[in-house]
C-alpha cells in the first residue's frame, strides 16, 4: 500500500518496451539505498515491483497489460517519475489509501494559474469519472490529491506551492497524459451500491 506522498523524483536511464514487456531503469539515490529485488515502487502511481539494482539505478519490467492501462509506455530518457516506496506497517499515514492499480488515463485539458496555485483540469473516461466525488481523494501520477470539482467527464484539483515544488505536475501541458487511480472506498462503496440495486433490495 501507497500514501500518494511522493519521497523523491527519479530520472529515466533506460527504457525498452518489447511485444509483452518493457524493461525500465531508473536513477534514484534515495530509494536504491534501501530497496531490494521483490520490493514494490510506485513510479508515476503504477506499482512495481524491483528486478534488480545497481548502484543508483533500479531496474522494472513492467508487462503488457501495465502498459496498457498507464502512461508509462510514454516515458522518455531523462524524464522525471514521482517514486514512493510502499509504506511500512508502522509507517505514518498522511496521504489517503493508493494501491499502486491505475484505473486509467486521463489527459490534462487545461491549466489555470490563481497567483501561486494551479488548477489542474482532467478529462476522463465516464467510467472512471463516476468513482470520483467533490472533497474526494484521487492519485494524478501517484500524487495524493483533493477532487475540487467531479463531473461526467472529468475533474479538476488545484495544486500547491508546494506540491508544486515536490513533484513533476507542473511540466505537464494540455493533452499531456496522467495515470488515475480513484479512492478504493468510493470503489468499495459503488460497487456495494450498484449489487443491492440490481437485487432490488431497494437500498
Amino acid at each position: 500500500m501507497f500514501t500518494g506522498i511522493v519521497e523523491t523524483i527519479g530520472r529515466i536511464e533506460a527504457i525498452e518496451i518489447g511485444p509483452r514487456v518493457a524493461h525500465i531503469e531508473i536513477a534514484s539515490a534515495m530509494v536504491a539505498q534501501t530497496a531490494r529485488p521483490g520490493d514494490s515502487v510506485a513510479v508515476n502511481g503504477a506499482c512495481l515491483t524491483v528486478a534488480r539494482r545497481e548502484g543508483e539505478r533500479l531496474r522494472f519490467d513492467a508487462v503488457r497489460e501495465t502498459l496498457e492501462r498507464t502512461a508509462l509506455g510514454t516515458l522518455e530518457l531523462g524524464q522525471g517519475v514521482h517514486l514512493e516506496r510502499a509504506m511500512p506497517a508502522d509507517g505514518r499515514f498522511d496521504g489517503h489509501i493508493v494501491q499502486g492499480h491505475v484505473d486509467g488515463v486521463g489527459r490534462v485539458e487545461r491549466i489555470d494559474r490563481l497567483d501561486e496555485d494551479v488548477a489542474f483540469h482532467v478529462r476522463c473516461d465516464a467510467q472512471l469519472a463516476d468513482l470520483l466525488v467533490d472533497k474526494g481523494s484521487v492519485a494524478i501520477d501517484g500524487v495524493s490529491l483533493t477532487v475540487v470539482d467531479a463531473h461526467p467527464a472529468g475533474f479538476h484539483v488545484v495544486l500547491i506551492p508546494h506540491t508544486l515544488g515536490r513533484t513533476t505536475l507542473g511540466e505537464r501541458a494540455p493533452g499531456s497524459p496522467v495515470n488515475l487511480e480513484a479512492d478504493i472506498l468510493g470503489k468499495y462503496v459503488k460497487r456495494y451500491l450498484d449489487r443491492t440495486r440490481s437485487a432490488g433490495t431497494g437500498v
